[in-house]
């Protein structure tokens, strides 16, 4: 198998699944104790957290580009940013790496237009709904992106930072990312992406009427088809 090099930390408890998805599907496959080859840079996210909060937006592009380096240095055949919003410098990462980085939107996109939709009902940080690095990217796939309105938007990016990020997971923020999809739905969506790496602790199918796709899930098998093939 090919080694995987993991840009995580952003947050840990993200990273956690990741580690453990990826472990879970190669045992699926392979059988037995076999488990991934893997590398990982872990952030400290609370400095990360504060330059997204400044836009240094071009500062975090260099950290997480010369991590990747160094992952690469230390044997990674492919590297993902185990983290959506950070996919916003992912091509000033690629610029310091020769092997190839796994986009985490391009399996989400494949996995939608596999289910033959074509209109993505968005939830992720406020970075990752209101920055055009991500609707555009799944626009290069040929979907169309509706995101939650603005009052929805900064609750969402609240709960992602203020409660799943420290592993808290409240009934009450359940329902009113229940109620966003209700609203997105309304206005078109045919599913919805789970496109902030912590919103599958809090969200699973059965909250909700529209097909869930979870970004974290699809990456992370995403990079087993590459480690395997």
């Amino acid at each position: 198998m090919k080694t995987i090099g993991i840009l995580g930390g952003m947050s840990w408890e993200s990273s956690a699944q990741y580690y453990a998805l990826i472990n879970r599907e190669v045992r699926a496959r392979k059988g037995g104790i076999v488990s991934a080859p893997l590398v990982m840079h872990s952030f400290d996210f609370d400095h990360i957290a504060a330059l997204q909060r400044a836009g240094e937006w071009e500062q975090l592009g260099d950290i997480l580009g010369q991590a990747a380096a160094g992952l690469e240095k230390a044997g990674a055949d492919c590297i993902l940013i185990a983290t959506n919003t950070m996919h916003l410098v992912a091509p000033q990462v690629e610029t310091r790496i020769s092997c190839p980085l796994l986009h985490i939107a391009d399996p989400l996109a494949e996995a939608f237009k596999a289910a033959g939709h074509d209109t993505v009902g968005l939830l992720a940080t406020r970075f990752t709904m209101e920055q055009p690095f991500y609707a555009e990217r799944l626009a290069q796939h040929g979907l169309k992106v509706v995101v939650p309105d603005e009052s929805h938007r900064a609750e969402i990016h609240r709960v992602i930072f203020d409660e799943l990020c420290a592993g808290e997971v409240r009934a009450k923020s359940r329902e009113f990312y229940c109620d966003v999809i209700d609203d997105l739905q309304s206005r078109g969506a045919q599913g919805v992406a789970l496109a902030c790496t912590e919103i599958m602790l809090l969200i699973e199918q059965c909250h909700s009427p529209l097909p869930l796709f979870d970004t974290t899930a699809l990456h992370c098998k995403a990079a087993v088809d590459f480690s395997m093939s």
